[in-house]
């Protein structure tokens, strides 16, 4: 009965839910009124505040406990990483074979950025739990996918991207550690004090997130407005960003899906790696960007961007197929005859 209430809720990550139409507004917003000169100093300002105090929050919201209890399933974990920082980076370096006759150099930059970035938190936990997965193993899934993104992505990109991420230099690494991590640790040695205020306002504080996303939205896309980035993109070359990123998506939902399971992962635990192993954070992603691309950021960040949208609507048609799958009996779950018919 329980699962059934979840899936009516479904409906409302299809087609777009309500942040994404705040992000194509806010693109939008950049394009018509761009941030220039005082203006676009106050915004990078800002969006450097705000993407530190979202890394803070994500900091206090993590329980230690939890953290060090997820690592006992260290298996479930250990191929979420690898599905997240080792086969998309592979599938990323592909993609150079598809430059310049489907993708532009600059778009094929940001499709390979795209697969350097951890996986998602929120996304990930909301589904497998529509799915009835294993829900505590995605959260730390989710989680530890996050922190070691912090380090891992910049140093991923700066060994793949090279010049093409606009000059990595150690003072970029520096600053991504500065914005990210040092508040995600500050986060966490308070948050002893802070994590029952964060839990009382879960919502509000819902709020700050997105909108420290929104802000860092609008500073990248203003730069690439200025800096006339958005001359070189084509309706024909969006076109073939998204074919490329639908056959991206779908080999890494296959992947992880059949992978897990000749692995010998049960139903429960092949969910949460298949909604935390084949997807993307923006959240995550775009404060990197903005530092790692600078005024190129605008144009890096579009295929990450289109893939978050792509990946939601995707995967809630897989969730709520996947809740209405029969209850396992638990001794057979790994059997082969019962799960390929759920899976197309």
């Amino acid at each position: 009965m329980s699962s059934r209430r979840r899936t009516l809720t479904l409906p409302s990550w299809l087609p777009v839910d309500a942040y994404i139409l705040a992000l194509v507004g806010t693109v939008v917003l950049a394009a018509l009124l761009p941030a220039r000169g005082t203006a676009a100093d106050v915004a990078g300002g800002g969006s450097t505040g705000a993407v530190a105090l979202l890394f803070f929050l994500y900091g206090a919201r993590l329980s230690t406990a939890e953290a060090l209890d997820g690592l006992k399933h260290w298996r479930l974990h250990l191929t979420v990483l690898a599905c997240t920082f080792l086969v998309f980076p592979l599938l990323g370096l592909a993609s150079e074979g598809l430059v310049p006759y489907v993708l532009t150099p600059e778009l094929q930059a940001g499709f390979l950025f795209l697969c350097l970035v951890p996986s998602t938190i929120q996304s990930s936990i909301a589904f497998t739990s529509i799915a009835r997965g294993n829900v505590p193993a995605a959260i730390c899934a989710g989680s530890f996918s996050s922190l070691t993104g912090i380090f891992l992505t910049p140093l991923l990109a700066a060994l793949l991207l090279g010049s093409a991420g606009g000059g990595f230099s150690a003072d970029s690494l520096l600053k991504i550690v500065l914005q990210l991590l040092v508040p995600f640790l500050a986060g966490q040695l308070l948050r002893r004090w802070v994590g029952g205020f964060l839990t009382r306002h879960k919502k509000v504080l819902g709020l700050v997130d997105r909108g420290s996303i929104l802000l860092v939205v609008y500073t990248a896309f203003s730069e690439g407005m200025v800096a006339g980035i958005w001359s070189q993109v084509t309706p024909a070359r969006l076109s073939a960003l998204l074919a490329a990123e639908a056959v991206l998506l779908a080999v890494m939902l296959a992947l992880t899906w059949y992978g897990a399971r000749r692995l010998g992962f049960g139903r429960e635990d092949r969910i949460a790696i298949q909604f935390a192993g084949s997807k993307k954070s923006l959240a995550a992603g775009l404060p990197m960007a903005s530092v790692l691309f600078g005024a190129h950021a605008s144009l890096a960040v579009l295929p990450l961007m289109l893939f978050h949208q792509m990946q939601l609507m995707v995967c809630a048609v897989i969730a709520k197929r996947r809740s209405r799958d029969p209850e396992p009996v638990r001794d057979q779950e790994d059997s082969a005859s019962r799960t390929p018919a759920t899976v197309t």
